[in-house]
């Protein structure tokens, strides 16, 4: 029963504070470093370190991912309506049932990640590179988006560098070894590529 209500608390907790913080983090902090709060691949960064320090079992961590997600959503309407009045109507809207959607599904992959990354058969190393492969995917959208007239340029080129390191320090931070490092940083590349294909075809280009 400890361990259930542990889950059943922290998850909720985890969902209010990211939307929350995350609507401040825009709001209040300056360019480049705003922009990871308009971030899919930091809120799935999120729901795997959920799971990653949480030490469930795996259907427990991916419903927890899964609930800390889609309750972000309205977590950061509602700070967006508390602190500069947007309207009540956002915590609802079809924008927001989108998000909780893309939430669903960032929790089944990244919450499975972040249990999967603690074991110790072969999944362990693709599963620590998941942070990375996303931060870097996301990089590499930024990257594209460089000669747009719709993007400016040098915004763009700073956001890509800081995500793309971000997935660096994931990976080093993360993998117990340099041997698991290289061997996690060798799984980010497919990894990088299947999650900037999807991120594409899911619109975020």
């Amino acid at each position: 029963m400890r361990f259930a209500r542990h889950v059943v608390v922290a998850a909720p907790l985890a969902g209010l504070l990211l939307g929350f913080v995350d609507f401040l983090w825009i709001k209040f902090l300056p360019s480049p470093v705003a922009g990871l709060g308009n971030s899919l691949a930091t809120w799935a960064v999120a729901a795997f370190l959920l799971t990653y320090w949480g030490r469930w079992r795996l259907p427990v961590s991916v419903a927890a991912a899964i609930v800390c997600l889609v309750l972000a959503v309205p977590s950061y309407y509602l700070a967006a309506s508390l602190i500069q009045n947007d309207d009540w109507a956002n915590l609802y809207n079809a924008t927001a049932v989108v998000w909780m959607g893309f939430g669903v599904v960032a929790g089944l992959v990244f919450g499975a990640g972040g249990v999967l990354a603690r074991g110790t058969g072969w999944w362990r190393l693709p599963a620590l590179a998941l942070p990375a492969a996303v931060l870097f995917a996301e990089a590499l959208l930024q990257a594209l988006r460089i000669g747009d007239p719709s993007y400016p340029a040098g915004e763009q080129l700073a956001y890509a560098a800081l995500v793309a390191g971000l997935g660096a320090l994931a990976i080093a931070l993360l993998a117990r070894t340099w041997r698991d490092r290289l061997l996690t940083l060798a799984w980010s590349v497919p990894l990088t590529a299947g999650g900037w294909l999807l991120l594409t075809v899911a619109g975020f280009r």
